[in-house]
């Protein structure tokens, strides 16, 4: 069961990735050909005049033109039902276009993508790594496969979802720990619950957080940053350049190599030996490394050497990276690859103290890397005033991040366990935070104060400014974690009710009880449909009812006559009707035998509700998309969604009490050596994912051996039996049936 759950990195969990929801999913029918199709029109369509981009709700809606123009183009193609793109047969071609604009417009490759392998592959924002396996829904994962022209994988459809505050919330305890939860403590507390405490740390804290340099563009900024690593890097101190995506790695570790560094080739063994050298001889090496989702494998070799003399390492997104970043190097990590290769217990042990003592020396380097600056007065203040800047790593953060957690967390890299070190954020106007939150007035507003080229705004105001801005962000995405757990709660009832339903059904033994009410259920709903309560006998639709007993239960009652005797009331004809059914049912257990119809009962009920549940998600995913229209009307479309879903799972109900109640009824268990042909189609049920007959498997196992299987079985060899019926006597000679010896489930 759920009784408590301890998670690490907790507002990682429980916040960053509470925007998505956990989803399993199953294939749909291959559309490949469709998504390249679609894909070839995206080039003919322009920015502003044909589609619209608001970066800010990450949205990409077609302009008037743009709906013209790709309705010609469709129509050339040939993809276009009907006149226009909204007419209703073209309700699946208008979402596809809407994702292939989405993954074209607003994702972009190295930054929320990476392609390897004919793949793509879903770059973490949070943390910078790949995220193996995992797919955006709703076609949007295949639009990027063919916007990348790699395979396009067949779309999948949701058999299953959760939040992860629903699914957290279902334990009884739950707790965390995380380095960076004060700024999220009204989230963890208004959603799940959890009060944030604050642990002192254990030892004082020996960083100087400095204040952040803002230029006008990119390339002043780079410039900045570039001039900032090269005093480090003179004075041999350690120095950590957080990016917050591949892309923005790779851009820096390209302009450092324009300006003469040379970087650290990890594909090669004992890359950080030029590094050691040079930090040997004291002199700057001007080595980097770049660490990213395309060097995941050596992730933890380059985050535990980061701390080493003269070091340079450009990072996306620390965020959990695992690995601690000490002075001077790690021992663990150099005395693992230097000592592989050395067999004489002796000599290792003599090679791994003299590691030690270099790594010590190593760390009074870096202590020792201290800067000693004049700052210049203001006008008419005091004379300039002489700052010393510690030692320790360097964090250099190349732009603010959404959140104040990830620039948090990349700080807090530098001065652990009371070490010394320094951290500075480096920001242009045209960043994405602040080019998307309003920066025009600020850079038109600078250029008129007369801020030159190369000149930078430091001030602690702005730093205030650039708070409340990732603030406004913070509580947009809360917003939105906030609205999904809304709409989320409506579903999770209905999932309480069905998964409670189906794991008791998945313990009973034998569901007989509950088929036979589903069916009584359904007959009743059926007489009530077509012979209302205090109507006349002349005008109850005897003739529907017939029909839809004939269609659904398969037997052929003389409804008509029982309705044309005297005096006979509803109650009655109901009662005749349920007692033919269950006599139908009771003939069908006395040919095939209670244990087999229990089997087949139990496997239909299931296989049903699974198949109707997933519908009813496809259906609820689509109500989602649309019901925010219902806003216009003056209507709540939180309150709408709620009637709408209640509505949806009723109608899921009733289906599942007819579908049940027509699949029972209609079974035939024909062995195959006694029937050769196949038994007609209406009688078995085909999953439309798959194609194949849900019932086969059933008819299979329920088949009786040849007397050619039995004679070929050795009771010592388990894998001659080939399959065994549940009720023969087990092949082992226990004189048990096999359902209760080898058969029995664990």
């Amino acid at each position: 069961g759920h009784f408590y759950a301890i998670v690490d990195e907790v507002d990682s969990i429980l916040i960053d990735e509470a925007r998505t929801p956990l989803i399993i999913s199953g294939p749909l029918d291959d559309r490949s050909e469709f998504y390249n199709t679609i894909d070839t029109f995206l080039p003919k369509l322009e920015k502003k005049t044909d589609f619209e981009v608001d970066e800010k709700q990450r949205t990409v809606t077609l302009t008037e033109a743009g709906m013209e123009k790709i309705e010609t183009l469709l129509r050339d193609a040939g993809q276009l039902k009907g006149e226009t793109l909204y007419d209703v047969e073209n309700v699946s071609v208008v979402h596809h276009i809407n994702q292939a604009l989405r993954a074209h417009s607003l994702f972009n490759k190295d930054k929320d993508y990476i392609v390897r392998d004919d793949e793509v592959i879903i770059i973490d924002e949070f943390t910078g790594r790949m995220m193996q396996g995992r797919r955006y829904s709703e076609g949007l994962h295949q639009a990027l496969e063919a916007k990348e022209h790699v395979t396009v994988q067949p779309e999948n459809q949701t058999l299953a979802s959760i939040t992860f505050q629903n699914y957290f919330r279902m334990y009884a305890k739950l707790a965390g720990m995380t380095g960076t939860a004060l700024t999220e403590a009204d989230e963890l507390f208004d959603i799940y619950k959890l009060e944030v405490v604050e642990v002192p740390t254990n030892v004082g804290i020996g960083r100087m957080d400095e204040d952040d340099e803002v230029y006008r563009t990119q390339d002043e900024k780079h410039a900045a940053i570039m001039a900032e690593v090269e005093r480090a890097n003179s004075r041999m101190q350690p120095v950590l350049v957080g990016t917050a995506s591949i892309e923005k790695s790779e851009m820096l570790g390209e302009y450092l190599l324009k300006h003469g560094y040379t970087q650290l080739e990890f594909d090669k063994p004992r890359a950080m030996d030029k590094l050691y050298a040079a930090a040997r001889a004291g002199k700057p090496g001007k080595l980097f490394a770049v660490l990213n989702a395309r060097f995941h494998e050596q992730e933890a070799y380059i985050v535990a050497e980061a701390g080493v003399p003269g070091a340079i390492t450009i990072a996306t997104n620390m965020a959990g990276r695992g690995t601690d970043i000490k002075l001077g190097g790690s021992l663990e990590v150099r005395s693992q690859i230097e000592t592989a290769d050395i067999a004489d217990e002796a000599e290792k042990a003599a090679r791994i103290e003299a590691i030690k003592a270099e790594i010590a020396t190593f760390r009074e380097m870096v202590l020792n890397a201290k800067e000693t600056a004049e700052i210049e007065p203001a006008k008419g203040a005091k004379p300039a005033k002489t700052v010393t800047r510690p030692g320790g790593l360097y964090i250099i953060g190349s732009e603010r991040h959404e959140s104040r957690r990830i620039d948090n967390q990349l700080r807090g890299r530098s001065g652990r366990q009371g070490d010394p070190g320094r951290s500075k954020f480096f920001l242009s106007l045209e960043d994405d935070l602040m080019r998307i939150f309003g920066s025009d007035r600020l850079d038109s507003m600078l250029t008129r104060l007369g801020l030159k080229e190369g000149e930078a705004i430091i001030h602690p105001w702005i730093n205030k400014a650039l708070e409340k801005a990732q603030q406004k962000v913070e509580a947009r995405n809360f917003d939105i974690r906030k609205n999904l757990l809304k709409y989320d709660d409506v579903q999770n009832d209905q999932r309480k009710v069905i998964f409670e339903q189906r794991v008791d059904l998945m313990k009973s033994e034998n569901v007989a009880d509950t088929v036979a009410d589903m069916r009584r259920a359904f007959v009743e709903d059926l007489v009530t449909k077509h012979i209302p309560e205090n109507q006349y006998a002349e005008q109850w639709d005897v003739a529907g009812l017939k029909e839809e007993l004939q269609r659904v239960i398969d037997i052929d009652l003389p409804v008509e006559e029982w309705a044309k005797e005297e005096g006979i009331a509803d109650e009655e004809l109901l009662n005749r009707i349920e007692a033919k059914a269950d006599e139908h049912m009771a003939a069908k257990v006395a040919q095939w035998g209670p244990d087999v119809m229990r089997y087949v009962e139990k496997t239909i009920l299931l296989q049903t509700l699974d198949h109707l549940w997933r519908e009813h998600l496809v259906m609820l995913d689509h109500l989602r998309q649309v019901i925010g229209l219902r806003g216009y009307g003056q209507r709540d479309p939180l309150q709408e969604y709620k009637a709408e879903a209640y509505n949806l799972f009723e109608a899921m109900i009733a289906n599942l009490r007819e579908a049940v109640t027509a699949q029972l009824m209609r079974v035939e268990i024909v062995p195959p050596d006694v029937q050769p042909e196949l038994p007609p189609m209406e009688a078995h049920k085909l999953d439309y994912n798959t194609g194949e007959d849900e019932m086969a498997f059933a008819s299979a196992a329920l088949a009786p051996p040849t007397a050619e299987q039995i004679a070929a079985r050795d009771p010592n060899r388990p894998d001659t039996w080939g399959k065994v019926g549940r009720n023969e006597d087990c092949p082992c000679g226990s004189g048990k049936k096999f359902k209760h010896c080898h058969g029995r489930y664990a």
